[in-house]
Protein backbone atom coordinates (compact mmCIF):
# COMPACT_ATOMS: atom_id res chain seq x y z
CA UNK A 1 0.00 0.00 0.00
CA UNK A 2 1.13 3.50 -0.92
CA UNK A 3 1.15 5.51 2.20
CA UNK A 4 1.87 9.21 2.06
CA UNK A 5 1.99 9.19 6.26
CA UNK A 6 2.69 6.80 8.84
CA UNK A 7 2.63 7.50 12.33
CA UNK A 8 3.52 4.37 14.09
CA UNK A 9 3.01 3.41 17.97
CA UNK A 10 2.76 7.13 18.72
CA UNK A 11 2.94 8.02 22.88
CA UNK A 12 2.93 11.85 23.92
CA UNK A 13 3.34 12.37 27.39
CA UNK A 14 2.87 16.11 29.33
CA UNK A 15 3.38 16.43 32.84
CA UNK A 16 -0.14 14.75 34.59
CA UNK A 17 -1.51 13.66 31.43
CA UNK A 18 -0.72 11.02 28.66
CA UNK A 19 -2.17 12.86 25.02
CA UNK A 20 -1.43 10.30 22.88
CA UNK A 21 -0.91 6.62 24.05
CA UNK A 22 0.85 4.12 21.05
CA UNK A 23 -1.55 5.85 18.33
CA UNK A 24 -0.77 4.17 14.85
CA UNK A 25 -2.76 5.91 11.43
CA UNK A 26 -1.84 5.14 8.20
CA UNK A 27 -2.71 8.05 5.40
CA UNK A 28 -3.24 7.08 1.62
CA UNK A 29 -1.64 8.73 -1.08
CA UNK A 30 -3.63 11.32 -2.44
CA UNK A 31 -6.67 10.85 0.29
CA UNK A 32 -8.51 12.77 2.92
CA UNK A 33 -7.87 10.75 5.92
CA UNK A 34 -10.42 12.33 9.15
CA UNK A 35 -9.37 11.68 12.78
CA UNK A 36 -12.30 12.11 15.22
CA UNK A 37 -12.34 12.67 18.59
CA UNK A 38 -13.77 14.05 21.55
CA UNK A 39 -12.65 17.32 22.85
CA UNK A 40 -9.36 16.49 24.28
CA UNK A 41 -9.21 12.82 23.18
CA UNK A 42 -5.25 13.78 21.48
CA UNK A 43 -6.17 14.77 17.96
CA UNK A 44 -4.67 18.18 17.77
CA UNK A 45 -1.65 16.64 19.46
CA UNK A 46 -0.94 14.22 17.10
CA UNK A 47 -1.30 16.27 14.65
CA UNK A 48 1.31 18.89 15.79
CA UNK A 49 3.85 16.06 15.99
CA UNK A 50 3.09 15.81 12.70
CA UNK A 51 4.00 19.61 11.98
CA UNK A 52 7.24 18.96 14.51
CA UNK A 53 5.32 21.42 17.04
CA UNK A 54 5.85 18.12 19.97
CA UNK A 55 8.09 15.68 19.89
CA UNK A 56 6.90 12.25 20.63
CA UNK A 57 7.64 10.75 23.61
CA UNK A 58 7.91 7.21 21.71
CA UNK A 59 7.25 6.13 18.12
CA UNK A 60 8.08 6.74 14.85
CA UNK A 61 7.11 8.86 11.63
CA UNK A 62 7.21 7.53 8.00
CA UNK A 63 6.86 10.26 5.28
CA UNK A 64 6.18 8.38 2.39
CA UNK A 65 7.79 5.00 3.44
CA UNK A 66 10.76 6.85 4.88
CA UNK A 67 11.56 7.18 8.75
CA UNK A 68 11.97 11.28 9.43
CA UNK A 69 12.35 12.93 12.68
CA UNK A 70 10.28 16.29 12.74
CA UNK A 71 12.24 18.51 15.00
CA UNK A 72 10.41 21.59 14.18
CA UNK A 73 7.61 23.00 12.01
CA UNK A 74 10.59 24.43 9.26
CA UNK A 75 11.84 20.69 9.07
CA UNK A 76 7.91 19.75 8.56
CA UNK A 77 7.87 22.76 5.67
CA UNK A 78 10.51 21.16 4.25
CA UNK A 79 9.36 17.21 4.29
CA UNK A 80 6.25 18.90 2.21
CA UNK A 81 3.79 18.66 5.47
CA UNK A 82 1.65 22.38 6.27
CA UNK A 83 -1.09 22.80 8.68
CA UNK A 84 -3.98 25.07 9.23
CA UNK A 85 -4.61 25.92 12.57
CA UNK A 86 -7.83 25.96 14.59
CA UNK A 87 -7.18 29.54 15.24
CA UNK A 88 -5.22 31.49 12.30
CA UNK A 89 -1.67 32.75 12.31
CA UNK A 90 -2.19 35.79 10.57
CA UNK A 91 -1.27 39.43 11.05
CA UNK A 92 -4.40 41.95 10.75
CA UNK A 93 -3.00 45.20 9.91
CA UNK A 94 -0.81 42.81 7.14
CA UNK A 95 -1.83 41.98 3.48
CA UNK A 96 -2.60 38.61 1.90
CA UNK A 97 0.80 38.57 0.74
CA UNK A 98 2.87 40.06 3.12
CA UNK A 99 0.92 37.27 5.33
CA UNK A 100 1.50 34.17 3.57
CA UNK A 101 5.27 35.04 2.52
CA UNK A 102 6.83 36.25 5.99
CA UNK A 103 9.81 33.79 7.22
CA UNK A 104 10.52 33.26 3.13
CA UNK A 105 10.31 36.46 1.21
CA UNK A 106 11.65 36.87 -2.13
CA UNK A 107 13.75 39.82 -2.66
CA UNK A 108 15.10 42.36 -5.57
CA UNK A 109 18.36 44.16 -5.05
CA UNK A 110 17.90 43.48 -1.65
CA UNK A 111 14.33 44.73 -1.01
CA UNK A 112 11.24 42.53 -0.49
CA UNK A 113 9.55 41.81 -4.21
CA UNK A 114 6.20 42.16 -2.99
CA UNK A 115 5.25 42.15 -6.87
CA UNK A 116 6.61 38.80 -7.55
CA UNK A 117 5.47 36.85 -4.37
CA UNK A 118 1.74 38.27 -5.51
CA UNK A 119 1.56 37.22 -8.72
CA UNK A 120 2.76 33.53 -7.50
CA UNK A 121 0.28 33.68 -5.03
CA UNK A 122 -2.55 34.86 -7.79
CA UNK A 123 -1.52 31.93 -9.93
CA UNK A 124 -2.21 29.45 -7.01
CA UNK A 125 -5.33 30.73 -6.14
CA UNK A 126 -6.49 30.65 -9.93
CA UNK A 127 -4.72 27.31 -9.73
CA UNK A 128 -6.92 25.84 -6.95
CA UNK A 129 -9.84 27.99 -7.11
CA UNK A 130 -9.53 30.21 -4.18
CA UNK A 131 -10.28 33.49 -5.05
CA UNK A 132 -8.19 35.76 -3.02
CA UNK A 133 -6.59 39.02 -3.81
CA UNK A 134 -3.32 38.88 -2.98
CA UNK A 135 -3.83 42.37 -1.86
CA UNK A 136 -6.64 42.80 0.56
CA UNK A 137 -5.50 43.56 4.30
CA UNK A 138 -6.47 40.71 6.49
CA UNK A 139 -8.58 43.14 9.03
CA UNK A 140 -10.89 43.50 5.65
CA UNK A 141 -11.16 40.31 4.73
CA UNK A 142 -14.39 37.05 6.17
CA UNK A 143 -13.16 34.70 8.58
CA UNK A 144 -13.96 32.25 5.38
CA UNK A 145 -11.21 34.22 3.33
CA UNK A 146 -9.20 34.09 5.88
CA UNK A 147 -8.45 30.79 6.19
CA UNK A 148 -8.27 30.53 2.53
CA UNK A 149 -5.25 32.51 3.53
CA UNK A 150 -3.74 30.02 5.31
CA UNK A 151 -4.35 27.25 2.76
CA UNK A 152 -2.55 29.43 0.25
CA UNK A 153 0.00 29.57 2.73
CA UNK A 154 0.80 26.00 2.84
CA UNK A 155 0.78 25.75 -1.30
CA UNK A 156 3.21 28.62 -1.55
CA UNK A 157 5.78 26.30 0.60
CA UNK A 158 4.69 23.69 -1.87
CA UNK A 159 2.92 21.48 0.75
CA UNK A 160 2.00 17.83 -0.54
CA UNK A 161 0.55 16.97 3.08
CA UNK A 162 -2.29 19.19 4.26
CA UNK A 163 -2.94 19.23 7.99
CA UNK A 164 -6.80 21.14 8.57
CA UNK A 165 -7.43 21.39 12.27
CA UNK A 166 -11.08 21.61 12.80
CA UNK A 167 -11.48 24.04 9.73
CA UNK A 168 -14.81 24.51 9.99
CA UNK A 169 -15.63 25.33 13.40
CA UNK A 170 -15.33 29.57 12.12
CA UNK A 171 -17.16 29.25 9.12
CA UNK A 172 -20.60 29.75 7.79
CA UNK A 173 -22.80 27.05 6.29
CA UNK A 174 -21.90 28.38 2.59
CA UNK A 175 -18.29 29.06 3.54
CA UNK A 176 -18.52 24.98 5.15
CA UNK A 177 -19.50 23.89 1.08
CA UNK A 178 -17.05 26.44 -0.70
CA UNK A 179 -14.05 24.81 1.54
CA UNK A 180 -15.44 21.21 0.87
CA UNK A 181 -15.26 21.72 -2.60
CA UNK A 182 -11.78 23.14 -2.45
CA UNK A 183 -10.53 20.25 -0.68
CA UNK A 184 -11.89 17.89 -3.42
CA UNK A 185 -9.45 20.20 -5.93
CA UNK A 186 -6.47 19.90 -3.55
CA UNK A 187 -6.50 16.27 -3.46
CA UNK A 188 -7.90 16.26 -8.03
CA UNK A 189 -3.97 17.82 -8.11
CA UNK A 190 -2.30 15.07 -5.61
CA UNK A 191 -2.44 16.38 -2.40
CA UNK A 192 -2.96 14.20 0.24
CA UNK A 193 -5.33 15.58 3.47
CA UNK A 194 -5.37 14.77 7.10
CA UNK A 195 -8.51 16.38 7.99
CA UNK A 196 -9.55 16.87 12.26
CA UNK A 197 -13.24 17.27 12.31
CA UNK A 198 -16.06 16.88 15.04
CA UNK A 199 -18.40 16.91 12.61
CA UNK A 200 -19.44 13.82 11.28
CA UNK A 201 -21.72 15.15 8.24
CA UNK A 202 -18.29 17.06 6.78
CA UNK A 203 -16.84 13.52 7.47
CA UNK A 204 -19.16 11.73 5.46
CA UNK A 205 -19.07 14.60 2.46
CA UNK A 206 -15.74 14.63 2.19
CA UNK A 207 -13.53 12.11 3.86
CA UNK A 208 -12.28 8.31 2.19
CA UNK A 209 -10.81 7.18 5.68
CA UNK A 210 -12.07 7.99 9.35
CA UNK A 211 -9.16 7.20 12.08
CA UNK A 212 -10.79 7.01 15.87
CA UNK A 213 -9.52 8.61 19.15
CA UNK A 214 -10.59 7.99 22.30
CA UNK A 215 -9.11 9.32 25.44
CA UNK A 216 -5.56 9.56 24.07
CA UNK A 217 -6.04 5.64 22.76
CA UNK A 218 -6.34 4.54 18.90
CA UNK A 219 -10.24 2.71 18.40
CA UNK A 220 -9.57 1.81 15.03
CA UNK A 221 -10.18 3.04 11.32
CA UNK A 222 -13.17 2.55 8.79
CA UNK A 223 -14.37 3.28 5.48
CA UNK A 224 -16.33 6.21 5.55
CA UNK A 225 -18.45 5.19 2.54
CA UNK A 226 -19.37 1.82 4.55
CA UNK A 227 -20.14 3.60 8.13
CA UNK A 228 -22.87 5.32 9.15
CA UNK A 229 -22.59 8.41 11.51
CA UNK A 230 -24.50 7.09 14.15
CA UNK A 231 -21.38 4.42 14.03
CA UNK A 232 -18.88 6.82 13.74
CA UNK A 233 -20.72 8.62 16.40
CA UNK A 234 -20.87 5.65 18.72
CA UNK A 235 -16.79 4.51 18.37
CA UNK A 236 -15.64 8.34 19.60
CA UNK A 237 -17.90 8.51 22.81
CA UNK A 238 -17.85 4.64 23.67
CA UNK A 239 -21.41 4.51 24.35
CA UNK A 240 -24.93 5.26 21.77
CA UNK A 241 -25.16 8.87 21.03
CA UNK A 242 -29.19 10.94 21.03
CA UNK A 243 -28.36 12.98 18.20
CA UNK A 244 -32.19 14.36 18.92
CA UNK A 245 -33.19 16.74 21.59
CA UNK A 246 -35.47 15.81 23.94
CA UNK A 247 -37.94 18.87 25.03
CA UNK A 248 -41.50 19.11 26.19
CA UNK A 249 -43.75 21.61 24.56
CA UNK A 250 -42.24 25.19 25.79
CA UNK A 251 -44.33 27.22 28.50
CA UNK A 252 -43.52 30.70 28.11
CA UNK A 253 -44.56 33.19 31.23
CA UNK A 254 -43.97 36.89 31.61
CA UNK A 255 -41.23 38.47 29.11
CA UNK A 256 -37.77 38.85 29.83
CA UNK A 257 -36.21 40.47 27.22
CA UNK A 258 -38.05 43.58 25.01
CA UNK A 259 -36.36 44.84 22.42
CA UNK A 260 -37.78 47.97 21.24
CA UNK A 261 -37.10 49.63 17.35
CA UNK A 262 -32.74 49.15 17.67
CA UNK A 263 -30.26 50.31 16.06
CA UNK A 264 -26.52 49.80 16.19
CA UNK A 265 -24.29 50.26 14.06
CA UNK A 266 -20.82 47.99 12.97
CA UNK A 267 -17.72 48.37 12.73
CA UNK A 268 -17.82 50.33 9.33
CA UNK A 269 -20.23 52.87 11.15
CA UNK A 270 -22.88 52.24 9.01
CA UNK A 271 -26.67 50.48 10.82
CA UNK A 272 -25.57 46.84 11.62
CA UNK A 273 -28.80 46.19 12.91
CA UNK A 274 -32.12 48.47 11.76
CA UNK A 275 -35.61 49.09 13.73
CA UNK A 276 -35.12 45.39 15.20
CA UNK A 277 -38.03 44.38 17.62
CA UNK A 278 -38.12 41.58 19.73
CA UNK A 279 -39.43 39.54 23.32
CA UNK A 280 -37.87 36.78 24.98
CA UNK A 281 -40.00 35.14 27.44
CA UNK A 282 -39.07 33.25 30.71
CA UNK A 283 -38.92 29.58 29.53
CA UNK A 284 -38.78 29.78 25.96
CA UNK A 285 -35.85 29.05 23.63
CA UNK A 286 -35.44 31.90 20.47
CA UNK A 287 -33.29 31.29 18.15
CA UNK A 288 -31.83 34.36 16.28
CA UNK A 289 -31.39 32.52 12.65
CA UNK A 290 -29.71 34.45 9.31
CA UNK A 291 -26.50 34.34 7.35
CA UNK A 292 -23.51 35.72 8.67
CA UNK A 293 -23.75 39.70 8.43
CA UNK A 294 -26.89 40.21 8.82
CA UNK A 295 -26.78 42.24 11.97
CA UNK A 296 -26.31 39.18 14.22
CA UNK A 297 -23.15 40.34 16.15
CA UNK A 298 -23.89 44.05 16.17
CA UNK A 299 -27.21 42.86 18.24
CA UNK A 300 -25.71 40.64 20.63
CA UNK A 301 -22.82 43.16 21.50
CA UNK A 302 -25.59 45.80 22.02
CA UNK A 303 -27.54 43.46 23.98
CA UNK A 304 -24.56 42.66 26.34
CA UNK A 305 -23.09 46.06 26.67
CA UNK A 306 -20.37 45.71 24.05
CA UNK A 307 -21.62 47.91 21.30
CA UNK A 308 -22.97 51.64 21.84
CA UNK A 309 -27.23 51.68 20.70
CA UNK A 310 -27.80 55.06 18.16
CA UNK A 311 -31.32 54.48 19.19
CA UNK A 312 -34.00 52.30 20.64
CA UNK A 313 -34.31 50.39 24.16
CA UNK A 314 -33.45 47.19 25.55
CA UNK A 315 -35.18 46.27 28.89
CA UNK A 316 -34.82 43.33 30.56
CA UNK A 317 -37.22 42.16 33.23
CA UNK A 318 -38.81 45.46 32.52
CA UNK A 319 -35.90 47.84 33.52
CA UNK A 320 -34.20 49.71 31.05
CA UNK A 321 -30.77 48.92 30.64
CA UNK A 322 -29.68 50.45 27.21
CA UNK A 323 -27.38 52.50 29.00
CA UNK A 324 -26.02 50.46 31.19
CA UNK A 325 -22.19 49.00 31.71
CA UNK A 326 -21.38 45.20 31.40
CA UNK A 327 -21.02 44.63 34.96
CA UNK A 328 -24.24 46.29 35.46
CA UNK A 329 -26.25 43.91 32.73
CA UNK A 330 -24.55 41.19 34.62
CA UNK A 331 -25.43 41.54 38.13
CA UNK A 332 -29.08 42.38 36.79
CA UNK A 333 -29.17 39.07 35.22
CA UNK A 334 -27.68 38.41 31.92
CA UNK A 335 -25.33 35.94 30.93
CA UNK A 336 -23.46 35.62 27.43
CA UNK A 337 -21.88 32.57 25.88
CA UNK A 338 -19.87 34.63 22.85
CA UNK A 339 -19.13 33.93 19.44
CA UNK A 340 -15.48 34.13 19.89
CA UNK A 341 -13.97 32.75 22.75
CA UNK A 342 -10.60 34.08 22.94
CA UNK A 343 -11.62 37.80 22.15
CA UNK A 344 -15.06 37.96 25.06
CA UNK A 345 -14.81 34.54 26.94
CA UNK A 346 -11.74 34.17 28.32
CA UNK A 347 -8.30 35.63 29.82
CA UNK A 348 -6.30 33.01 28.09
CA UNK A 349 -3.17 33.27 30.48
CA UNK A 350 -5.65 33.31 33.48
CA UNK A 351 -5.70 29.46 35.36
CA UNK A 352 -8.74 27.65 34.82
CA UNK A 353 -10.06 28.17 37.96
CA UNK A 354 -10.08 31.86 38.24
CA UNK A 355 -12.00 31.99 34.41
CA UNK A 356 -14.72 30.00 36.07
CA UNK A 357 -14.70 33.55 39.00
CA UNK A 358 -14.87 36.25 36.32
CA UNK A 359 -17.82 37.37 37.14
CA UNK A 360 -18.34 36.91 40.93
CA UNK A 361 -15.01 37.14 42.17
CA UNK A 362 -15.81 39.96 44.60
CA UNK A 363 -18.57 38.28 46.01
CA UNK A 364 -19.21 35.52 48.81
CA UNK A 365 -18.10 32.54 48.50
CA UNK A 366 -15.17 33.75 46.65
CA UNK A 367 -14.31 36.52 48.58
CA UNK A 368 -13.72 37.91 51.85
CA UNK A 369 -13.26 41.50 52.17
CA UNK A 370 -12.14 41.97 48.68
CA UNK A 371 -9.58 38.67 49.31
CA UNK A 372 -9.92 35.43 47.08
CA UNK A 373 -10.69 32.06 48.91
CA UNK A 374 -8.57 29.94 46.69
CA UNK A 375 -9.98 26.79 48.72
CA UNK A 376 -13.73 28.29 47.88
CA UNK A 377 -12.81 29.03 43.97
CA UNK A 378 -10.84 25.70 43.94
CA UNK A 379 -13.69 23.59 45.20
CA UNK A 380 -15.75 25.52 42.37
CA UNK A 381 -13.99 24.93 39.59
CA UNK A 382 -13.49 21.11 40.00
CA UNK A 383 -17.22 20.98 40.57
CA UNK A 384 -17.49 22.81 36.89
CA UNK A 385 -14.43 20.50 35.24
CA UNK A 386 -16.56 17.18 36.62
CA UNK A 387 -19.88 18.19 35.52
CA UNK A 388 -19.41 19.53 32.03
CA UNK A 389 -16.44 17.27 31.55
CA UNK A 390 -13.75 19.80 30.75
CA UNK A 391 -10.34 18.17 30.33
CA UNK A 392 -7.28 19.65 30.57
CA UNK A 393 -3.18 18.84 31.08
CA UNK A 394 -3.21 19.97 34.78
CA UNK A 395 -7.43 19.93 35.73
CA UNK A 396 -8.41 23.58 37.51
CA UNK A 397 -4.61 24.75 37.89
CA UNK A 398 -4.88 24.31 33.73
CA UNK A 399 -3.58 27.91 32.17
CA UNK A 400 -6.39 28.44 29.59
CA UNK A 401 -4.72 29.46 26.61
CA UNK A 402 -2.89 25.77 26.59
CA UNK A 403 -6.61 23.65 26.44
CA UNK A 404 -7.92 22.36 23.52
CA UNK A 405 -10.62 25.17 21.52
CA UNK A 406 -13.68 22.51 22.58
CA UNK A 407 -12.81 22.33 26.40
CA UNK A 408 -12.25 25.91 26.59
CA UNK A 409 -15.71 26.14 25.11
CA UNK A 410 -17.01 24.18 27.16
CA UNK A 411 -15.29 26.03 30.51
CA UNK A 412 -17.17 29.29 29.17
CA UNK A 413 -20.66 27.51 29.31
CA UNK A 414 -20.01 25.49 32.27
CA UNK A 415 -19.49 29.06 34.28
CA UNK A 416 -22.46 30.99 32.32
CA UNK A 417 -24.97 28.08 32.76
CA UNK A 418 -24.08 27.63 36.05
CA UNK A 419 -24.60 30.71 36.94
CA UNK A 420 -28.11 30.38 35.86
CA UNK A 421 -29.17 34.03 34.49
CA UNK A 422 -32.84 35.30 34.07
CA UNK A 423 -31.41 35.90 29.99
CA UNK A 424 -28.78 33.34 28.53
CA UNK A 425 -27.43 34.67 24.82
CA UNK A 426 -25.96 31.93 23.88
CA UNK A 427 -23.65 32.27 20.67
CA UNK A 428 -22.59 29.17 18.53
CA UNK A 429 -22.61 27.67 21.98
CA UNK A 430 -21.53 23.70 20.30
CA UNK A 431 -18.43 25.10 18.12
CA UNK A 432 -16.18 22.88 18.11
CA UNK A 433 -17.57 20.42 20.24
CA UNK A 434 -17.59 16.82 19.42
CA UNK A 435 -21.26 14.79 19.32
CA UNK A 436 -20.91 13.30 23.01
CA UNK A 437 -20.42 16.74 24.60
CA UNK A 438 -23.03 18.43 22.19
CA UNK A 439 -25.90 16.03 23.64
CA UNK A 440 -24.78 17.13 27.27
CA UNK A 441 -24.82 21.01 26.48
CA UNK A 442 -27.98 20.78 24.52
CA UNK A 443 -29.64 19.18 27.07
CA UNK A 444 -28.22 21.68 30.04
CA UNK A 445 -29.73 24.39 27.49
CA UNK A 446 -32.91 22.98 27.60
CA UNK A 447 -32.65 22.57 31.09
CA UNK A 448 -32.43 26.27 32.04
CA UNK A 449 -35.57 27.28 30.09
CA UNK A 450 -37.04 24.87 31.82
CA UNK A 451 -36.11 26.53 34.69
CA UNK A 452 -38.46 29.53 33.76
CA UNK A 453 -35.45 30.93 32.01
CA UNK A 454 -34.93 32.88 29.03
CA UNK A 455 -32.64 31.90 26.36
CA UNK A 456 -32.05 33.91 23.13
CA UNK A 457 -29.75 31.10 20.68
CA UNK A 458 -27.38 32.85 17.74
CA UNK A 459 -26.53 29.70 15.59
CA UNK A 460 -25.59 29.11 12.12
CA UNK A 461 -26.51 25.74 12.02
CA UNK A 462 -30.04 25.32 11.09
CA UNK A 463 -30.40 21.70 12.66
CA UNK A 464 -29.22 22.77 16.18
CA UNK A 465 -32.23 25.98 15.77
CA UNK A 466 -34.54 23.45 14.61
CA UNK A 467 -33.70 21.13 17.09
CA UNK A 468 -33.15 23.85 20.10
CA UNK A 469 -35.57 26.92 19.41
CA UNK A 470 -39.11 27.43 20.64
CA UNK A 471 -39.45 30.28 17.81
CA UNK A 472 -37.33 31.29 15.16
CA UNK A 473 -36.74 35.03 14.25
CA UNK A 474 -34.91 35.63 11.09
CA UNK A 475 -32.43 38.70 10.82
CA UNK A 476 -31.87 39.88 7.06
CA UNK A 477 -29.78 43.04 6.27
CA UNK A 478 -30.15 44.40 10.09
CA UNK A 479 -33.72 43.78 10.23
CA UNK A 480 -36.11 41.18 11.50
CA UNK A 481 -37.40 39.20 8.53
CA UNK A 482 -40.08 37.11 10.41
CA UNK A 483 -40.88 34.67 13.27
CA UNK A 484 -41.37 31.32 12.56
CA UNK A 485 -42.34 28.60 15.16
CA UNK A 486 -40.10 25.81 15.20
CA UNK A 487 -42.31 22.86 14.97
CA UNK A 488 -44.32 24.57 11.60
CA UNK A 489 -40.81 25.00 9.27
CA UNK A 490 -37.43 23.46 7.86
CA UNK A 491 -34.56 24.80 6.44
CA UNK A 492 -36.14 25.59 3.18
CA UNK A 493 -38.11 28.31 4.51
CA UNK A 494 -35.45 29.65 6.78
CA UNK A 495 -33.16 29.60 4.00
CA UNK A 496 -36.06 31.71 2.01
CA UNK A 497 -36.40 34.16 4.82
CA UNK A 498 -32.33 34.40 5.61
CA UNK A 499 -31.61 34.95 2.21
CA UNK A 500 -34.04 37.99 1.69
CA UNK A 501 -36.35 36.07 -0.69
CA UNK A 502 -38.96 36.05 0.99
CA UNK A 503 -40.59 39.12 2.92
CA UNK A 504 -41.56 38.94 6.46
CA UNK A 505 -45.52 38.90 5.17
CA UNK A 506 -44.78 36.19 3.26
CA UNK A 507 -44.30 37.65 0.19
CA UNK A 508 -42.21 36.86 -2.71
CA UNK A 509 -38.68 39.74 -2.94
CA UNK A 510 -38.24 41.91 -5.11
CA UNK A 511 -34.74 41.19 -5.46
Amino acid sequence: MDYVVEMLHITKDFPGIRANNDVTIRVKKGSIHALLGENGAGKSTLMSILFGLYQPTSGCIKINGKEVEISNPNVATQLGIGMVHQHFKLVDCFTVTENIILGMEPTKYGMVDIKKAAKRIEELSELYGLKVDPYAKISDISVGMQQRVEILKMLYRNAEILIFDEPTAVLTPQEIEELIHIMKVLIQKGKSILLITHKLKEIKAVADECSVLRRGSYIGTVNVKETSEQEMADMMVGRNVNFSVDKKPANPKNTVLRIENLNVKNTKGVLGVKNFSLDVRAGEIVALAGIDGNGQSELVFALAGMNKVESGSIFLNDEDITKMSIRERIQKGLGHIPEDRHKHGLILDFPLSDNFIIHTYDQQPFAKKGVIQPKERDSYAQRLIDEFDVRSGEGKDSITRSMSGGNQQKAIIAREVDRSPDLLIVCQPTRGLDVGAIEYIHKRIVEERDKGKAILLVSFELDEVLALADRIAVMFDGHLNGILDAKETDEKELGLLMSGSVRRDGSESEK
